[in-house]
């Protein structure tokens, strides 16, 4: 058995799978059957499928769920939502259901702002580099025309090239601060394209300039990227109704349950070890969206748990207050998404799903996105306040664990019925399948 190799990626797929299942699982024929039972049977989507990124060998499937009656600024949406955790998608329509007879969601984009940086190193006088970047900047909207041409016909571009003082944070460092708004693309490739040019101009002047040509007034650039945290490309999503308005089968007492309700998000805005969970929640139904439309989750978490902590302490991205008798529930997104662009033109799946969003612009999925982390928190703590979160997980869970013990559709059946009115536990099933079977 050997676990490493050299030119894996020179390779065939036959023969990655074939390593793959020599050097990994003792029955290498099944390995290789259960590697290509996840192919599509269509030769050209798999095609596609292998070329999305590299050294592919099958594909992981998600679940496509579907979320219905979302009403966001009176106008109905269903929501696709691509997710494994148990509970999540019925929680979201659950709580969209709701709301939908008590005004809805109300969303709000607050700001389209992205950003990059040109990072570089300076050790001379500041006035200097001051005066030398006013003299320059132009350049980097001339400069950088030919790239940004097609953004700008769709009234997007840079916006500002900005140079800021880091040295009090680290010796020498400064930076080119640069604001962008990419309309209905995420940007990234457009962002980094720029960035390597502005870089590129500052360098290039910087030679020609006769105050930057000893040692110690060079300019030294270390890399250009774009930023994922984005706080000025903003969105907030709110639901709001008169206190008595929240009555309903589980809430009986609806000035107790605003109360605690407000409470419970009050901890999560000062305990960080809660507010994490409380913000897992929301993600829940961000991330859930934004994998079903084709767009980076990963940077969506990273923009949006940095924006939790701008205030030095992790807290709640929601927040909650009972004012006047009126009950208020809110929360503020960072969300850099696109809808053209990357996979939202290859993958099929990608496709159907803007389509069931009606093909929104980039501010309209920005809008129902958020309200998607709202609804799913609402129900989160409207759960934990009433019933426990559990009882409902666990419910939903259960057809997993029936699952793990290949149970048939007939014990499926039964355990359903004694778990109506029984608490799920993983426990509890097993030993109610192990008496069915005897």
């Amino acid at each position: 058995m050997k676990e490493n190799i050299n030119g894996f990626s020179k390779l065939d797929k036959q023969e990655k799978i074939n390593w793959i299942a020599k050097n990994f699982f003792s029955d290498a024929d099944e390995a290789v059957k259960m590697i290509k039972r996840y192919w599509n049977a269509d030769e050209a989507l798999q095609k596609l499928h292998d070329e999305f990124i590299e050294n592919t060998v099958t594909n992981f499937y998600l679940p496509f769920g579907i979320a219905p009656n979302f009403l966001i600024n009176k106008e109905w949406y269903t929501l696709p939502m691509v997710i494994e955790e148990s509970s999540v998608v019925a929680a979201a329509a659950k709580s969209a259901k709701f709301w939908s007879v008590r005004g809805g969601f109300k969303t709000t984009v607050i700001g389209t702002e992205k950003i990059g940086q040109v990072h570089f190193l300076f050790k001379g006088e500041k006035q200097k580099l001051v005066q030398f970047i006013n003299q320059i900047k132009p350049l980097f909207f001339s400069e950088t025309a030919v790239v940004t041409q097609n953004m700008r016909k769709r009234g997007g571009g840079i916006r500002e090239v900005e140079l800021r003082d880091k040295t009090d944070v680290l010796s020498d460092y400064y930076q080119l601060h640069v604001t962008f708004d990419t309309k209905d693309s995420m940007g990234a490739n457009f962002i980094n394209s720029c960035l390597e040019q502005i870089a590129d101009i500052l360098k290039k002047q910087a030679v020609k300039h006769s105050s930057f040509s000893d040692e110690e007034n060079q300019i030294d650039v270390v890399m250009s990227i774009l930023s994922n945290y984005v706080p000025n490309c903003l969105v907030r999503a709110e639901v709001s109704c008169r206190v008595e308005e929240l009555k309903s089968k589980d809430i009986e007492e609806p000035q107790l349950f605003a109360e605690k309700f407000v409470r419970a998000v009050k901890i999560a805005e000062i305990e960080p070890f809660r507010a994490v969970t409380h913000n897992k929640g929301i993600m829940n139904g961000v991330d859930a969206v934004v994998v079903a439309t084709g767009n980076d989750f990963r940077a969506v978490e990273a923009g949006v748990h940095a924006f939790a902590a701008q205030s030095g302490v992790y807290s709640s991205l929601s927040h909650a207050i009972i004012e006047d008798g009126i009950f208020k529930f809110w929360v503020d997104l960072p969300l850099a998404l696109g809808t053209v662009g990357g996979l939202t033109s290859l993958h099929p799946m990608v496709k159907m799903a803007l389509q069931i969003l009606k093909n929104p612009s980039a501010e309209q999925l920005m809008q129902i996105i958020a309200a998607a982390g709202l609804a799913q928190n609402f129900a989160a703590v409207k759960s934990l306040t009433t019933t426990g979160i559990q009882k409902g997980h666990m419910k939903m869970h259960l057809m997993n664990i029936l699952n793990q013990f290949k149970a048939t559709d007939e014990e499926k059946v039964a355990v359903a019925a004694h778990f109506e009115k029984e608490i799920v536990s993983h426990s509890a099933v097993v030993e109610l399948l192990e008496s069915l079977r005897k």
